[in-house]
């Protein structure tokens, strides 16, 4: 049942905010010995084994769907958006990477518009361009732009766009719970494809990161549908940006990083374009690392 408890909604984002900034600190750390597909692989099954509590009271009965279908396009797409951005992770500074993946609002309505045939209102012309522009001053000008990791970045936040509509077309028969099991079985599945070729059993401190990466994740999404339940998602959506003030700090904690100006001006615009963007319309904001 939905309410319309900003100060409750803005908290359980906050805390789901905080749960994505350390889970990328987790992945960051565990792709110095493993695969970006490995680690992908554990986060989508140690987080379906997480999301079990929560599925029990379900039982069998509870996850019947008539979509199986739209759940397959979701989970497909969730799982592209993961595989992008766990790689930019491990590549990029902690806050670019995660910004980047956070950019989603800016393709959310080129996404609606060729699935739905929504027309993209023009009053979003104007944040989109200026979020574009933000994400070429993240990406440097003449350097970064053209390297494969600042466009696998940028490619995660499309493939969320892509996985936001479908959950949205999905929400409209199915419980959020649901969708959160069906992306992790999905998933699950997929990646286990992609590991198998580079796998490379994990041990001792490798364990330990990946079951944070996995309950991590996974409470951050499910405090992500709260925050969407407590509050319309105009209002509660921009704090998740607060995700990249944690990953900032957290980065020049462990590892004394600072942001150049270029970096830094970037993460301003396109935070300030994709909260216009939330807020004129374009929709809530769906971290890639979902479920």
């Amino acid at each position: 049942m939905r309410t319309n408890d900003l100060r409750r909604g803005a908290a359980l984002m906050i805390g789901s905010a905080l749960m994505f900034a350390l889970m990328g600190v987790g992945v960051k750390l565990a792709s110095r010995t493993l695969s970006s597909a490995e680690i992908v692989f554990f986060r989508c099954a140690l987080g379906l084994v997480f999301l079990l509590p929560w599925m029990a009271p379900l039982g069998f009965a509870g996850l019947r769907t008539t979509r199986p279908r739209e759940h397959l396009i979701r989970g497909v797409a969730g799982m592209a958006t993961m595989a992008c951005f766990f790689y930019t992770l491990a590549h990029m500074r902690l806050p670019d990477a995660v910004l980047l993946n956070y950019s989603l609002p800016l393709f959310m309505p080129f996404v609606e518009a060729m699935w739905l045939g929504d027309p993209v209102p023009r009053r979003l012309w104007a944040p989109i361009g200026v979020g574009f522009a933000g994400i070429v001053l993240i990406v440097k000008p003449g350097v970064g732009v053209f390297q494969p990791i600042a466009l696998i970045g940028v490619l995660s936040a499309l493939f969320a766009a892509v996985a936001q509509v479908g959950i949205r077309q999905l929400t409209r028969t199915e419980p959020l719970v649901l969708i959160i099991f069906y992306f992790g079985v999905v998933s699950t599945i997929l990646s286990a494809i992609p590991a198998a070729l580079s796998w490379r059993t994990p041990h001792g401190m490798e364990w330990a990161l990946l079951m944070a990466i996995g309950a991590s994740g996974t409470i951050g999404q499910l405090l992500l549908t709260g925050a969407y339940g407590s509050a319309p998602a105009s209002r509660v959506g921009p704090f998740i940006y607060s995700s990249v003030v944690f990953a900032g700090l957290i980065e020049w904690a462990l590892w004394s990083s600072v942001p150049d100006a270029f970096s830094l001006a970037g993460m301003v615009v396109v935070a300030a374009a994709g909260v216009l963007a939330l807020r004129i319309g374009a929709g809530p904001p769906q971290p890639a690392p979902s479920a």
